[in-house]
């Protein structure tokens, strides 16, 4: 492995060591290392030979088959830039981003052949299927020295929602993973025999984890079908999950569907979640069903590359400490970022906008436009920015989240784009929030903003529980909180939407408020 290993390296040492353990099992297949690493090479000689050169950068369509983790792997073979293209979205959107990223090739599964075309026709991209069946016996360990990119080169490109509506591209390098993968293996004691649920989609980086914590270890990486996550315990048995990384609302389904019976998955030994805050509650019932796992909550934009705080909870819940937000910490942060806090003025200050730089920051936005407000600059006595500055290691990426310093590390509060103005007043929709999870009624809660006819801003609330309990709840909020902070649109719902990364979609429970307004 070279000084600064590539994406491929941290594979290709665990297929040198451990060729014959498991590596991946995805739509009902088994494939060792050794298997793994022949079809990822036979696929990445078929490109060469298809294109008549190395591809740029390639877009991998994310189904749960093996066939993606083939692609996947066959693309960080040959050192070009991976995009992962997550198939729940429209073609027309992958159009974008293909324009965007200067695709030059689409990978794709059986399953996705039909979007692959569309979005192919749309641009002129040349596509290409990758089989799921395991293909030859054996393979080198290694990448070909020809295609080995430079650890400066970017690995994988992630496209997050915009607030323009157009795709934000976030390049991450090989060099800023080679800074954070050693210390989260070692933090989450990552070895040969561990086994790890693919969660998310490869379009959301939080599968970077997920992946990589197993394939540079000698591990499995499990990739169940999404039903199967909606009520784990059972995967998590059958599978023999050792480690665990969802969002906390996967919690909150689990608990509806009553899958969270007390020791039923006393395998795990780590139960990771991030995205969103970890409240007490949801921890306690997640610990409770797997009693031996370590809880963490763990925090990271995706422009820092996935992870950057952990807090990991002490074994005794009493010790648990209660945070903002009835949440726990996000802890201290690792030792490959700085991070600071920023008041509304540009000052320093013990609470406000969490900034981070280090070796595991990205360097900016593929579109530079998209830079702009993003990124601040120490100035002597505050923090700001100079129109077209160019970015250097000094910057510091502006987080949007609000938080405060503590003896835990940092405390998340809330978002800044979260806080609003009612009739004058700022209220944090977080903090109402936290005060409807304390009814009994509550399991779930989320309050949003929208903006009513005559251009005034209102709060919504929404609650997943007991739907008996609504006329309680609403006196329940009048003594607890100001009048101006008590939602005047309160709604109980099934269960709450969610967005392709697995959080609460807020923007469908803005559209939700804005018909209650209409009834």
């Amino acid at each position: 492995m070279s000084t600064i290993p590539t994406l491929y390296d941290w594979f290709a040492e665990s297929a040198r060591r451990h060729p014959d353990r498991l590596a991946l099992r995805a739509g009902g297949l088994d494939f060792s290392y050794r298997q793994l690493t022949a079809a990822a090479a036979q696929l990445a000689e078929d490109i060469v030979a298809r294109q008549g050169r190395r591809p740029a950068r390639v877009g991998v369509f994310v189904s749960r088959t093996a066939g993606t983790y083939v692609a996947y792997l066959a693309a960080l073979r040959l050192g070009v830039t991976v995009v992962p293209l997550n198939t729940d979205f429209p073609p027309a959107r992958h159009a974008r981003i293909a324009r965007t990223a200067g695709l030059d090739l689409l990978l794709h599964t059986a399953v996705d052949a039909d979007l692959a075309e569309a979005v192919g026709t749309q641009t002129g991209t040349a596509r290409m299927a990758a089989p799921d069946e395991h293909r030859g016996p054996t393979a080198p360990a290694g990448p070909p020295e020809e295609y080995r990119p430079d650890p400066d080169e970017l690995a994988y490109i992630v496209f997050t929602s915009g607030s323009t509506g157009t795709p934000k591209g976030v390049p991450i390098r090989h060099r800023n993973v080679a800074h954070w993968l050693p210390y989260v293996l070692d933090y989450f004691e990552a070895g040969p025999d561990i086994r790890v649920s693919q969660t998310s989609d490869l379009a959301w980086d939080l599968s970077v984890w997920n992946v990589f914590l197993p394939w540079a270890t000698g591990g499995a990486l499990v990739v169940p079908e999404r039903t199967e996550l909606l009520a784990p315990s059972r995967h998590i048995n059958d599978d023999g999950i050792t480690h665990w990384f969802s969002t906390p609302s996967s919690i909150v389904t689990a608990r509806m569907l009553d899958d969270l019976i007390p020791d039923t998955m006393p395998g795990l030994r780590w139960s990771c979640f991030g995205g969103e805050p970890l409240t007490l509650d949801k921890a306690r019932a997640w610990r409770d069903a797997a009693p031996n796992s370590v809880i963490a909550n763990v925090y990271g934009p995706t422009e820092t590359t996935v992870t950057c705080l952990t807090y990991r909870a002490p074994a005794d819940p009493l010790r648990w400490p209660r945070a903002a937000l009835g949440a726990l910490p996000l802890g201290p942060a690792y030792p490959t970022v700085e991070c600071d806090l920023m008041d509304e003025e540009g000052r320093p200050a013990d609470e406000g906008e969490l900034l981070i730089r280090g070796p595991q920051r990205f360097d900016g936005y593929l579109d530079p436009a998209d830079n702009v407000g993003r990124f601040t600059r120490w100035r002597g006595d505050r923090w700001r920015m100079e129109e077209g500055e160019p970015l250097t290691e000094e910057h510091w990426f502006r987080t949007g989240d609000r938080v405060r310093r503590t003896d835990n590390g940092y405390v998340f509060l809330g978002r800044m784009d979260n806080q609003v103005k009612v009739n004058g007043y700022r209220i944090e929709t977080g903090e109402i929030e936290a005060v409807l999870r304390q009814h009994d009624a509550v399991d779930e809660a989320a309050v949003v903003p929208w903006q009513a006819e005559d251009g005034t801003v209102e709060l919504a609330a929404f609650y997943v529980g007991d739907q008996a309990g609504q006329e309680d709840l609403e006196g329940f909020l009048a003594e607890q909180l100001p009048t101006y902070m008590i939602p005047p649109r309160l709604g109980w719902i099934e269960r709450f939407p969610l967005n392709v990364n697995g959080k609460i979609d807020r923007h469908r429970l803005v559209e939700m408020a804005l018909t209650m307004a209409d009834v």
